[in-house]
């Protein structure tokens, strides 16, 4: 697949409809690599920016087998080094897509993470809003160490066809990789905040500010506290241009 390389990160140069439609494809393959799961990241420049110093980051993302850009950061940073990304490749609007269109090809879903109320909400949505999608398994992501290998054994029971995990960025990507070998999974991928959007405990930017590309400044106004985790933008960006220099 065409990539673009940010920072050592190889970003898919795929649209969404198009991203869609190849995880549909291995959701519906009757093949199921035993057990590893075809792995996606939908990075933003937090995670670029994170593998530059963590060497375990780096190699969960060296060895991804798609990597989408969840962030208008990348699709800039892409046009900065003169390569083109058509768009941002969210994991919300990914899972609500892969959602709608089960309808027309269904497929088994285990939730994991998020907090107990918000997970059960989140699943219960899901099976009544999306005919042809069917709840594998569920579990909240407030779990210690002994319930782990539990949770890990449950999902590898359950066969899931997909595997969405609600732990943030990069833990979600962290844990993913940990398990793969045993989660018999088609598909696992991390979804950040969709659950808590999904069960409707946080409203999405309004449509206005996605196409304007500014969700993030949105999610800012909204949640305040957020201000540390923004200040790896601008050294994000001088990284970019000081590179594109050298």
């Amino acid at each position: 697949m065409d990539s673009v390389n940010i920072l050592g990160v190889p970003f898919s140069k795929m649209t969404l409809t198009d991203t869609v439609k190849l995880i549909q494809a291995k959701l519906a393959a009757d093949t199921r690599a035993e057990a590893k799961p075809f792995h996606l990241i939908t990075a933003n420049p937090e995670i670029v920016m994170a593998a530059k110093g963590q060497p375990e980051l780096r190699r969960i993302v060296d060895e991804a087998d798609l990597i989408t850009p969840d962030g208008i950061g990348v699709v800039l940073a892409a046009k900065w080094q003169g390569t083109h990304i058509p768009e941002r490749v969210t994991g919300y609007d990914m899972l609500i897509r892969l959602l709608e269109g089960a309808a027309a090809r269904g497929f088994s879903l285990y939730v994991l993470g998020a907090d107990e109320e918000t997970n059960a909400m989140a699943a219960d949505i899901i099976q009544a809003k999306y005919p042809g999608v069917e709840i594998a398994g569920r579990h909240n992501g407030f779990f210690k160490g002994d319930q782990e290998n539990e949770i890990v054994a449950d999902i590898g029971r359950k066969r899931p066809d997909l595997l969405i995990v609600a732990l943030g960025a990069p833990n979600a990507e962290k844990w993913i990789y940990k398990h793969k070998s045993r989660l018999n999974a088609k598909v696992a991928f991390g979804v950040g905040g969709s659950l808590d959007v999904i069960a409707g405990k946080v409203k999405r930017a309004p449509v206005i500010w996605q196409k304007l590309n500014v969700e993030w400044l949105y999610r800012l106004l909204k949640q305040p506290s957020r201000w540390r985790r923004q200040l790896v933008l601008p050294k994000f960006a001088l990284t970019i241009l000081t590179t594109r220099r050298r």
